[in-house]
C-alpha cells in the first residue's frame, strides 16, 4: 500500500481520423508501461486539416456512449494513448471502462507527494477489483525535498509554481512519447471546461485530448458508481465533491453551490493547469 500523506484523512465502429504520419503496429500484451512505450514517436502536427478532421470526429463521437469513444480512442491511437487519473469519481467510471473495453491502456497519476492517504488507498481498491495498475509519477524532490529548497510549503505562498512543479511536469513525463491522452472532465465542472470537446487537440501538451464523459452530468457519474459499485474515495461521502492535495482541498461548506469551492479555497486559482484554456503562470501552462 502506498502511503506518504499525513492526512489519515457494445463496440461501436467510428472512422478513424487520418493522421500527419502513419502509426506503427506495436504487439499489446497485458498492461503497458510508461518505459515499455518508445519514446521515439514522431510528434503529431497540429496541421489545419488535422484539426478539422478532430472536430468532425468530436462532433460525431457527441452521440456515442463514453464506452464506445474509448474504444474509438484504443483503436485509433492505442499504444501512445493514455489516461491521466487523479481518481475522482469521473476517473474511478472510466477506469472501470477500460477494464472491459481497452484494459492495455497505459494510466498513471501525478503523485505530488500531498495526496489524502484515502487516494492512494482507492489506487490499491481499483487494482483489486479491475486489475488495471495506475502507475504513480512522482516528482524528482520529495516533498520534504522540495519544501527545504524553497524555504517552506510552497503552496502556501505560490501555489501555481507548486502546481506546476509537481503536477505539470509530471503529466510532460508520463505523455513523452504519446499522441493522445484521456481525461475524466465534464463541461459543467468549471467554465474552462465547459469548453472541452469529446475530440480536441491539446495546444499545451500538443496531443490529442480525448474526454469520454465531457457531456455527462454529475448524476450521470453517481448512476454509474452505484449500479455497477465501482470503487469511489471515502471523502466523498465527508462533504468532499472534489479531491485534490491535502493542504488546498477542504471539505464544501452548507450553502456553497459549487462542487470546486473546496479547492484552493481563499484564493482566485481554480485550476491546477492541466485543463485550464489560458497559458500564464503555473495554472494554465
Amino acid at each position: 500500500m502506498i502511503s506518504h500523506s499525513p492526512q489519515s484523512k457494445a463496440f461501436a465502429t467510428f472512422p478513424s481520423p487520418s493522421l500527419v504520419r502513419k502509426e506503427t503496429a506495436m504487439p499489446q500484451s497485458g498492461a503497458l508501461t510508461a518505459e515499455s512505450i518508445p519514446k521515439d514517436a514522431e510528434p503529431l502536427e497540429a496541421t489545419p486539416e488535422f484539426l478539422a478532421e478532430l472536430a468532425e470526429h468530436s462532433v460525431r463521437l457527441e452521440s456515442a456512449s463514453p464506452e464506445e469513444i474509448i474504444a474509438w480512442a484504443s483503436q485509433r491511437y492505442s499504444p501512445r494513448l493514455t489516461m491521466a487519473t487523479a481518481f475522482g469519481p469521473e476517473g474511478c467510471v472510466i477506469l472501470s471502462m477500460l477494464a472491459k473495453v481497452a484494459p492495455e491502456t497505459y494510466v498513471f497519476n501525478l503523485d505530488t507527494g500531498y495526496q489524502f492517504q484515502q487516494t492512494l488507498d482507492l489506487r490499491d481498491r481499483i487494482a483489486e477489483k479491475y486489475g488495471i495498475e495506475v502507475d504513480m509519477l512522482q516528482p524528482e524532490l520529495s516533498v520534504p525535498e522540495y519544501e527545504a529548497a524553497h524555504g517552506g510549503p510552497l503552496y502556501k505562498t505560490n501555489p501555481n509554481q507548486c502546481c506546476f512543479d509537481r503536477k505539470i511536469k509530471l503529466l510532460q513525463r508520463g505523455v513523452e512519447g504519446k499522441h493522445a491522452w484521456m481525461s475524466g472532465i465534464r463541461r459543467n465542472q468549471s467554465a474552462d471546461r465547459a469548453q472541452a470537446a469529446i475530440v480536441g487537440w491539446d495546444k499545451k501538451f500538443r496531443l490529442v485530448k480525448i474526454s469520454p464523459l465531457a457531456n455527462w452530468t454529475k448524476q450521470d457519474v453517481w448512476k454509474r458508481i452505484l449500479d455497477e459499485n465501482v470503487p469511489y474515495n471515502p471523502l466523498h461521502d465527508q462533504g468532499y465533491p472534489s479531491v485534490g492535495c491535502w493542504p488546498c482541498t477542504r471539505a464544501v461548506q452548507e450553502g456553497e453551490t459549487d462542487d470546486r469551492a473546496g479547492r484552493w479555497s481563499g484564493t482566485a486559482k481554480t485550476e491546477c493547469g492541466l485543463h485550464s484554456i489560458e497559458e500564464r503562470d503555473g495554472s494554465g501552462i
